[in-house]
């Protein structure tokens, strides 16, 4: 992949297609081919075929899907599961049908048992039940995954799998009934700030633990690993650490200069107790994240609000 090469991304507006956007203009590249959902619905077999007909693409970035926090997978579990198969196999097929140089498919720490030793290695895919509330998503990429490595021992295509962790970063969803949890705490207490309420209140016990990773780290891992990786199975990229939920709530609190009382309510799910990548894999290829999680959330909350 060089500056010249015809390189698609296919969710180019969403927060990680839009990192990898950013970064492959920032080396330069020149000939980059983007759409739009309402220009090419990637659901619909017909029209991804004409597009990878008429535009011939060398490398895919496949980070189009439909993504959501615990409520909207657990709510919306028919359109999770079948938008995102379809997305998946379109785009991976004709890329396989129009020969398409590298192809990087990009899931979600999510696809590994909720009871998995932590940290999640590479290889306890499959080994056990999954989060029942985002199991839909999850089992759509795992289906990806394996399609990609299908396809690479069947017809022989360089198609890579990568699964991000739990992201943040310029052009995340806010929409507090469908977002992850950094982006909603951050809208949460903000609102609450600006509406002088006494107190937030955060769903669960505080107490799982999650690893967070700042969109640009994403991106460069993605640049780097579509340089350097050309093997099947999956890499893991993150930063290795994690923090509970409470010490999350307490750092947006803190950025965001929200001086009411923070409670939680223990009704409401927490979803899996802990989801730490080991990134030992990506870290053997030479790569390491860069942006540290307080400073990452800062810069977030200035330009976002």
């Amino acid at each position: 992949m060089n500056k010249d090469s015809k390189i698609y991304i296919a969710g180019h507006r969403g927060m990680v297609g839009s990192a990898i956007l950013r970064r492959l203009e920032k080396n330069g590249c020149r000939n980059i081919l983007v759409r739009t959902s309402k220009e090419l619905d990637l659901r619909n077999q017909e029209e991804v075929a004409n597009f990878f007909e008429s535009e011939k693409p060398e490398y895919v970035f496949l980070a189009a899907a439909k993504v959501g926090g615990i409520h909207a997978n657990n709510t919306y579990r028919g359109e999770f599961l079948y938008d995102n198969l379809m997305i998946q196999n379109n785009v991976i097929h004709q890329s396989y049908v129009h020969g398409v140089k590298k192809l990087m498919f990009l899931g979600s720490s999510c696809i590994y048992p909720k009871m998995a030793p932590q940290p999640l290695q590479e290889d306890y895919l499959l080994t056990g039940e999954l989060e029942p509330t985002n199991e839909p998503y999850a089992i759509a990429k795992i289906a990806g995954i394996k399609m990609c490595d299908a396809y690479r021992s069947q017809y022989g295509c360089n198609f890579i799998s990568v699964m991000p962790t739990n992201l943040y970063g310029p052009n995340d969803n806010y929409d507090l009934n469908n977002s992850h949890v950094l982006p909603a705490l951050l809208r949460k207490f903000h609102e609450a700030k600006v509406n002088g309420d006494s107190e937030v209140v955060c769903w669960g016990t505080g107490t799982p633990m999650r690893e967070f990773l700042h969109a640009d780290d994403l991106a460069d891992a993605c640049f780097f690993l579509m340089q350097n990786y050309n093997e099947e199975g999956l890499v893991n990229i993150g930063t290795g650490t994690d923090v509970t939920i409470k010490e999350l709530a307490e750092t947006i609190k803190e950025t965001v200069g929200f001086e009411g009382e923070l409670v939680w309510d223990a009704s409401k799910p927490d979803g899996t107790p802990r989801k730490l990548m080991n990134v030992d894999k990506l870290k053997s290829l030479g790569w390491e994240y860069s942006i540290d999680l307080c400073d990452g959330i800062s810069s977030v909350y200035q330009s976002a609000f």
